[in-house]
C-alpha cells in the first residue's frame, strides 16, 4: 500500500489499466489476502489431533503441517500482481521460501515487483527472476519443492514435464475462454 501510485504507474504502462481498476483487481485483492493470513496464521499452523488407526490405538495421532521448502510462482500477465502475488502470500505464510517468475508480458509490474522485493526481502526468502521465455524454461528446470503456475495450457504441460523430472508437486491455474451468454434482454 506504500507504493499504490508506483502500482498504479505500472499498470497504466503494461495495459492502460485505470487506477481504480488497478486497486480494486490487484492491490485490493492481495492486501485482503494478505489479513486473512495474519488473522488466520496461528490457527491454521496449529497442529491437528487425527483419528487413530485402529491399528496404532491407544496411541494419539497428530498431524503437524511443514513447509515444502522452496516454491517456484510463475505468474500471469493479465493480473501480474493479484495473480502472482497471491499464491505467494500463501507459500510464505505457510514458511516456504519463493522464487517469483513474473510474466514478461507485463514488463513494467514485473520490474516493480523485482525492484520492490529486493528492498523488504532478503533474497534467500523471496526473489523475483525478470526474463522472458527463456529464463522462465531455466527456472522450471530446476530442483523445486512446489510449482505453482498460472497460465495456458500449454505452457503447463510444459512446466508439469520438467517438474516431473524431479518428481516436483506442481499447482496448475490454468487459464481458458471466460464465455458469455448475451441474449436480447443485455
Amino acid at each position: 500500500t506504500e507504493h499504490e501510485s508506483e502500482w498504479v504507474d505500472a499498470l497504466r504502462a503494461d495495459f492502460g489499466k485505470p487506477p481504480f481498476e488497478t486497486f480494486l483487481t490487484e492491490i485490493d485483492i492481495v492486501v485482503k489476502e494478505i489479513d486473512l493470513h495474519l488473522r488466520n496464521l496461528r490457527r491454521w499452523a496449529r497442529p491437528r489431533r487425527a483419528k487413530p488407526f485402529a491399528g496404532n490405538l491407544p496411541a494419539r495421532e497428530t498431524i503437524h503441517r511443514q513447509p515444502f521448502g522452496v516454491c517456484l510462482v510463475i505468474g500471469a500477465w493479465n493480473y501480474p500482481v493479484n495473480l502472482a502475488l497471491q499464491p505467494v502470500v500463501g507459500a510464505i505464510s505457510a514458511g516456504n521460501a519463493v522464487v517469483l517468475k513474473p510474466s514478461e508480458l507485463s514488463a513494467a509490474t514485473a520490474e516493480l515487483l523485482e525492484r520492490l522485493a529486493g528492498r523488504y526481502f532478503p533474497a534467500d526468502f523471496f526473489r523475483v527472476v525478470n526474463g522472458g521465455p527463456d529464463v522462465g524454461a531455466a527456472v522450471t528446470r530446476l530442483p523445486f519443492d512446489l510449482i505453482f503456475y498460472t497460465g495456458s495450457s500449454r505452457i503447463g504441460r510444459l512446466i508439469m514435464k520438467e517438474a516431473a523430472q524431479h518428481l516436483t508437486p506442481v499447482v496448475l491455474e490454468l487459464g481458458g475462454k471466460s464465455p458469455c451468454i448475451v441474449d436480447r434482454a443485455a
